[in-house]
């Protein structure tokens, strides 16, 4: 909840101009009025002077001589009007300094030079008071401009309030208050409010609001109300919304505006007032915007030399107010919906529907389509949501105004894009690349949609664009180095993702690709650097863990490799790539019962992989327990009874432990591998015959069509194991495991970013 300021009209200058500036957010308060016209004695005025200094003498005086020519008398009116002409023109040129240091001081501070504003209004100061003495010593008090000593006093004051010299404002104010000569000096009180309220001393703003408010006549309704959106803003800012929603109810009743009625909403939704918001908003939504004759240049006319003078209208000041407005008040109107709709109703698309429905009805119906578009985002983002409501949606204002086609269509392509839709994305980019071209989130849906269609160049070349149109557009530079990448402009890549840092200090992905980059350019040192901030920031992130894991075997390192994996074993115990590697480096250092529990944890998660159950009861042997191994094998025989790997392991254990089985199993694994070399002849004269058919078609072919040569290339038989290729043992006696774990764009999370 903001204060309101009006910055009113500055002393009149010799050149004839008045300056005035509005902004949003400050408290109304009071600059310098217009000064009083020149009242200086003309340079020959006949009017006989009646000051002793001039020259001028009531009766001779002892020695003088009778002139009869008047001669004397001559003379000395002479003097008396050269020192008269002197003074006054003092007086003028000293009346015209100080009205010009007024001027460039309020000019200075519309520029937002506040310094030289200062300096000018003390040097303003300076020559007023220079100007009062010269016409104290020149017997000419009775005509002092007062507006003008008036106009430097309050200039003085606002310049120390800029420069927030609170005291030194204050005192500046005091002195017009005091000075009785000023008509309108009780108005500054509102100054001296807005200082005390900024300063957050709202018990004295209060005192000096209503002050001026007792001062003020009620001719002066709209400076009244003004003070009273003043009062009504302090007694919100301390809480007191009751006395806050009295006085913004008196205004909008005496003086409608936007402004009020939005502060009006706001202490409404602070005190829980479901129906008094509703009729807040509906109030704030008839306000009728006061655009003088800046509206009739929104539109142009047919003609053409009509609309040449329309468009040279636009630059005029009137026009831009007028356009101002307006923005304020789509403004206030969209906080307020956003503010309102998820609590008038029983969901926030509810209330979004009620306040659309009360928008088509007003003035503001061009905003009610904004807020369409707004309510489809936000039903996407909830994920609660009709698709096909959000789809036509889109799709009708898609049909509407062009203002809003681009927008819509953008949305469209964004939605069919998570859809993974590509192809209306595609066609929903083109229509907004035809409405909007430099829109940089339209550029960066149709990068997305040819980068889909793996034309990196030309997608590459739309993200250009869109960094040319915004350059802090996040999504279009991750998408630019992501292209780079496919492309293997690695180093062009990296630089966009270290520009990408620089922005998002904190985005993991970013950080991501970095270290994936780095990695690709041969420095794994610099991606251990980058992995190591991405496990700062999440420190569960299981692949991240593996992956330094990883880099660190590379280095050699192999006891931080094993903390890492063994962090993402923590994390994540179900990651068989990470349970291999464990299973291995404990088998290759001779900690055979480790080796058991990492490989039996392996056999859980593929428990149809032999191999995993096979490594169990090799290690149970190697630990000496072959009796373990033992039950193990005959398990997984009886489970997977043709697996010929299985019976050689099982008929080699029994004949070192001497068992009698050792027969059974060498009779079965026989009938295997003779069930296995039947299938296999099987399906190998299977293929001859495939191939005899073939060549028969070609001979058929050639005998009906004799002008062309007969072709007598015989393709080469594939030898094919139908039962698939046998499992041999897994090398895990090498000194590393290389882990099939592939740091590819999909496991670091290379979403383009709609």
């Amino acid at each position: 909840m903001e204060n309101y300021k009006i910055t009113a009209s500055f002393p009149s200058t010799t050149m004839g101009t008045r300056t005035s500036s509005f902004s949003f957010g400050s408290q109304f308060c009071i600059t310098p009025p217009k000064s009083r016209p020149n009242t200086v004695v003309g340079y020959f005025s006949t009017a006989r002077p009646m000051n002793p200094a001039t020259g001028y003498r009531s009766s001779l005086s002892g020695g003088s001589t009778l002139d009869l020519l008047s001669q004397s008398r001559s003379r000395s009116l002479s003097s008396e009007l050269k020192t008269q002409t002197t003074i006054d023109e003092k007086i003028v040129i000293l009346e015209k300094r100080v009205r010009d240091l007024i001027e460039k001081s309020c000019l200075a501070k519309s520029a937002g030079d506040l310094q030289t504003a200062f300096k000018r209004a003390k040097e303003a100061g300076r020559s007023e008071r220079a100007l009062v003495s010269l016409q104290e010593k020149a017997g000419r008090m009775n005509i002092v401009n007062i507006g003008l000593t008036y106009s430097v006093l309050l200039n003085l004051a606002n310049q120390y309030e800029s420069n927030e010299m609170y005291t030194e404002a204050l005192s500046s104010y005091q002195i017009i208050v005091k000075n009785k000569k000023f008509t309108h000096g009780g108005f500054v009180r509102v100054n001296m409010g807005n200082i005390y309220f900024k300063l957050k001393n709202y018990t004295k703003a209060l005192k000096f609001y209503r002050m001026a408010l007792d001062t003020i006549s009620n001719e002066f309704v709209e400076i009244r109300m003004k003070i009273m959106q003043n009062i009504g803003l302090v007694f919100a800012h301390t809480g007191q919304y009751s006395d806050a929603i009295e006085s913004f109810e008196h205004i909008m009743t005496e003086r409608p505006n936007i402004k009020t009625g939005f502060n009006l909403i706001l202490c409404y939704y602070a005190i829980g007032d479901t129906e008094r918001m509703k009729t807040g908003f509906q109030n704030l939504t008839s306000v009728t915007l006061d655009m003088n004759d800046g509206q009739k240049y929104m539109s142009a006319p047919d003609d053409f030399s009509t609309s040449v003078i329309f468009e040279g209208a636009k630059n005029d000041k009137l026009y831009q107010m007028g356009g101002n407005l307006k923005a304020l008040a789509n403004k206030c109107i969209v906080i307020s919906v956003k503010l309102i709709a998820p609590v008038i109703e029983t969901s926030l698309v509810a209330g979004l529907d009620w306040c659309l429905d009360i928008l088509k009805t007003t003035q503001h119906a061009d905003t009610a389509h904004d807020l369409e578009i707004t309510k489809a985002v936000i039903c996407l983002g909830q994920r609660n949501f009709n698709l096909a409501e959000v789809v036509e949606t889109l799709s009708t204002l898609e049909k509407k105004e062009s203002s809003r086609k681009g927008a819509a269509a953008t949305n469209l392509s964004s939605l069919y894009f998570l859809e993974k839709d590509y192809e209306k994305a595609d066609r929903y980019s083109d229509f907004a690349m035809d409405t909007d071209s430099t829109n940089p989130a339209v550029l960066v849906n149709k990068g997305n949609t040819t980068f889909i269609k793996q034309d990196y160049k030309k997608a590459a070349e739309f993200y250009r664009e869109a960094l040319k149109s915004d350059s802090s557009s996040t999504e279009a530079l991750y998408n630019l180095g992501l292209s780079y990448k496919k492309m293997k402009c690695l180093e062009d890549a990296l630089e966009c993702f270290l520009k990408l840092h620089a922005i998002l200090r904190n985005s993991s992905q970013v950080m991501y690709q970095l270290a994936n980059l780095y990695e690709l350019l041969g420095n794994p040192k610099q991606a251990i650097k980058w992995l190591t901030q991405v496990i700062s920031l999440m420190p569960t992130d299981p692949k991240a863990l593996a992956k330094v894991g990883e880099l660190y075997e590379c280095e050699g390192d192999e006891s931080q490799a094993l903390q890492y994996y063994y962090e993402s074993f923590r994390c994540f115990p179900s990651s068989i790539d990470v349970v291999g590697w464990l299973a291995a480096y404990y088998n290759n250092n001779k900690f055979f019962q480790k080796a058991i529990h990492y490989f039996q944890r392996a056999t859980f998660i593929q428990p149809l992989n032999v191999q995993w159950q096979l490594l169990v009861a090799i290690c149970y042997k190697k630990s000496g327990n072959y009796q373990k191994a033992l039950d193990t094998l005959q398990d997984i025989h009886h489970r997977f009874p043709k697996n010929i790997k299985c019976l050689q392991i099982l008929v080699k254990l029994c004949t070192d432990m001497e068992l009698k089985e050792s027969k059974i199993y060498a009779t079965r694994l026989k009938k295997v591998e003779k069930m296995q070399d039947i299938n296999k002849q099987f399906f190998q004269s299977d293929q001859e015959s495939h191939v005899e058919k073939q060549h028969m078609c070609a001979f058929m072919k050639s005998v009906y069509a004799p002008q062309k040569p007969l072709r007598g290339i015989y393709p080469k038989i594939m030898e094919v194991d139908p039962l698939g290729t046998l499992i041999g043992r897994p090398k895990i006696g090498a000194k590393k495991h290389k882990l099939d774990v592939s740091f590819t764009d999909v496991e670091l999370k290379d979403d383009l970013l709609p």
